[in-house]
């Protein structure tokens, strides 16, 4: 894909975007003398007491580098290889990851059909007929993604609609939450709201696609599952020598409410690029804009030159569909020139076909 887009920026993905500035300026001030290695250090103290502050439920909290790393290393201390989950048929673990926790845990992935990216009740209930046969892999646990992969949000009602179903069937929930900063702020509640009080038993909490440069952290509701949880990083790889790094960045994103205005203004420029984009004949918003993402089908004849200027990616090549990205530092002038360029497009080529 060309990478000549005009303002440096780009709709592909919040992974695209750089660091904000008050988390550089938190790691620099933690760059200062020597301080006790791999989580010891009074930065590192002081992340996880705030992560614990804003989650709620007196959790276990390990930082780890990667939001893959946090899935598996979550989901294999809740899940044995004869054992399964429960996902959406779009879940980010199941589609994205390589096999990553199949290939570490040894289990299966069981889908759920999830057209606007949610899964419910009555699609984990299909995967229950089997519970007690050794034939087939037990299910184990419910994974759910917050927000969604198509930007939908889970409300704190649908959350512990899900968890009481999970936890009456012996099954344990866990979110991925890459965006829960995102949800939160759509949903205008508390973190908390979300996790620890509506029945999450662990918590992938990402913090990369928020502004970080790579911090993510392994979140433990359900004490027990957290047993040993120290050798499953340091055996995944994830134990961080030099943990005030990370530690910082957490510290930083969790202070001066950093995290909801970040969140805020990248689901704010999400609903900007949503309103621009409804008023363009020949384009069609698929999905509800709830957090940071836009869904579009796209004229298949106009999307080669746009991503030129501005890299997005199509996620169903089947009907042209692109999903859009917005970020912590999208501009309105970035929203107002991608889609001055899409009428333009459009514009010409049905001058073409006239």
């Amino acid at each position: 894909m060309p990478h000549k887009q005009q303002s440096g920026r780009a709709f592909a993905s919040d992974n695209w975007a750089g660091v904000h500035p008050e988390v550089l300026e938190a790691m620099a001030a933690a760059n200062v003398g020597h301080v006790p290695s791999y989580g010891t250090d009074p930065f590192t103290h002081d992340a996880v007491s705030r992560i614990g502050v804003e989650l709620g439920g007196d959790p276990e909290i390990f930082l780890v580098f990667s939001g893959t790393a946090a899935n598996v290393l979550c989901l294999q201390s809740m899940v044995r290889s004869h054992q399964a989950v429960i996902c959406a048929e779009t879940a980010h673990v199941y589609t994205s990851e390589c096999g990553a926790a199949e290939k570490h845990i040894g289990c299966k992935l069981l889908t759920v059909p999830s057209p606007n990216g949610k899964i419910t009740v009555p699609g984990i209930r299909e995967h229950l007929h089997d519970i007690g046969n050794e034939h087939h892999v037990q299910p184990r646990a419910v994974s759910i993604t917050q927000a969604t992969e198509y930007g939908t949000v889970y409300t704190p009602q649908e959350i512990r609609i899900i968890a009481d179903f999970a936890h009456a069937n012996s099954l344990l929930l866990h979110m991925d939450g890459a965006r829960i900063f995102n949800a939160a702020a759509y949903l205008n509640v508390p973190l908390k709201a979300i996790t620890s009080e509506a029945g999450v038993d662990a918590l992938s909490f990402g913090g990369t696609k928020n502004g970080l440069v790579a911090g993510e952290a392994a979140i433990f509701f359900r004490r027990v599952l957290a047993d040993d949880f120290e050798f499953r990083r340091m055996q995944g790889m994830q134990l961080s020598s030099k943990m005030r790094f990370i530690a910082a960045q957490f510290s930083a994103l969790l202070s001066n409410g950093l995290w909801k205005r970040s969140a805020e203004h990248a689901n704010k420029m999400a609903q900007l690029l949503a309103s621009e984009l409804a008023g363009i004949k020949g384009v069609t918003l698929t999905q509800a804009v709830e957090a940071n993402e836009v869904f579009v089908t796209l004229p298949r004849q106009i999307i080669p030159k746009l991503q030129e200027q501005w890299p997005f990616h199509i996620w169903n090549e089947a009907t042209s569909e692109a999903r859009l990205i917005t970020s912590f530092d999208t501009e309105e002038s970035d929203v107002a020139d991608f889609a001055r360029r899409v009428r333009e497009a459009i514009g010409s080529k049905e001058k073409q076909w006239t």
